[in-house]
């Protein structure tokens, strides 16, 4: 009983002295912030509560109809907003999209490393394609993004950069290999940045969120038994509890690069598992391949073509994905590939 108590108060003092030596937090009032797939989805809210929290915005991705949509619904909202189209998996593209922001907003002051994609199927169904897709997007486009603006954070020495992981990025979730794959890649991209940077002014906070209620299950792609792949992964973002909502998780990720925390493990469960896989990283392994020969679909007929989930809701009511639903509605994720709109590449009325 004496050891427990000796061990928590010594982890409790470290705690202490590692707040402590983080220097205080930040604040984004007045500061320019880039947030990468900020049209729909956890970007758009994250956009939103940093222009609730006085910052001006600078959102990015590839589908310029999308980002005309984000572009008014963030219009009006406190700062100044610029949306610039941007595949972010070509360098070339980044830097003259870093440029263009930096041109009509100023100096970018905080970084979120948010784009990404949502793989979903067994391992025989997964191409060589979907791995380097999911690494050009979650390793790559955090890199080139990251070296484009990192040089004039370095010069000002003051700066932070959010990367938004995934639990996927601390346990391999079944049937999303190349997801996970890829989100490891940026957590260790992330922490490794961390420690490069230190103090250098620049923080750098890693997010492994668990599961969102995004509205991200209508765009994500599965493969092999597409409406039992889309069931299984749907079911878990639809449950409260087992879940955050964007909002929720928008406020803990800024809250949490403001201290300057290294890493940001959201909900419960997944902290919970987090502990369990550095504590029993064996138990864990297996116990995910019970779940996976147990539970979750075989290969089917090995089908490796993608469906979207609004194109594989044949087997889950839809009653089940009510919040879910919801949250597609108002993130901006319905509008996917469905516009009609044809916005400039910057909205004529972003300050020149």
């Amino acid at each position: 009983m004496n050891r427990t108590l000796t061990l928590a108060a010594a982890g409790l003092g470290a705690w202490w002295l590692y707040r402590a030596m983080s220097g205080p937090g930040h604040s984004f009032r007045g500061k320019n912030a880039l947030v990468t797939g900020g049209s729909r989805g956890l970007g758009l809210v994250l956009s939103r509560e940093l222009l609730a929290r006085g910052a001006n915005v600078a959102i990015c991705a590839r589908d310029p109809k999308e980002l005309d949509l984000a572009y008014d619904d963030l219009q009006g909202r406190g700062g100044r907003v610029v949306a610039v189209p941007c595949d972010l998996t070509e360098r070339r593209e980044v830097i003259d999209m870093v440029t263009a922001v930096e041109r009509r907003l100023g100096t970018i002051d905080a970084l979120i490393n948010n784009a990404g994609i949502i793989g979903v199927g067994p391992l025989e169904t997964m191409t060589f394609d979907d791995f380097e897709r999911a690494m050009a997007t979650h390793f790559w486009a955090s890199l080139y993004t990251t070296t484009a603006v990192l040089p004039g954070m370095l010069a000002r020495r003051e700066g932070c950069i959010i990367n938004v992981s995934s639990i996927g990025g601390k346990i391999a979730v079944p049937h999303m290999l190349p997801y996970v794959a890829s989100k490891f890649a940026l957590v260790g991209l992330s922490a490794g940045l961390r420690t490069e940077l230190a103090g250098t002014g620049v923080k750098v906070t890693t997010v492994c969120p668990g599961l969102m209620r995004t509205g991200s299950h209508l765009n994500a792609e599965f493969k092999g038994s597409h409406d039992r792949e889309y069931a299984w992964f749907a079911l878990g973002n639809a449950i409260p509890g087992l879940s955050i909502s964007a909002e929720s998780a928008a406020r803990a990720i800024l809250d949490a690069s403001a201290r300057g925390e290294a890493e940001l493990v959201l909900t419960l469960p997944a902290k919970l598992a987090v502990l369990m896989q550095g504590l029993m990283p064996g138990l864990m392994a297996d116990i995910a391949g019970l779940v996976d020969r147990w539970f979750l679909p075989g290969p089917g007929d090995g089908d490796t073509r993608s469906r979207s989930g609004r194109e594989s809701r044949g087997v889950l009511p839809d009653w089940v994905t009510t919040f879910t639903d919801q949250a597609a509605t108002q993130n901006n994720e319905l509008a996917a590939g469905r516009h009609s709109r044809t916005p400039p590449p910057v909205p004529a009325s972003a300050p020149a």
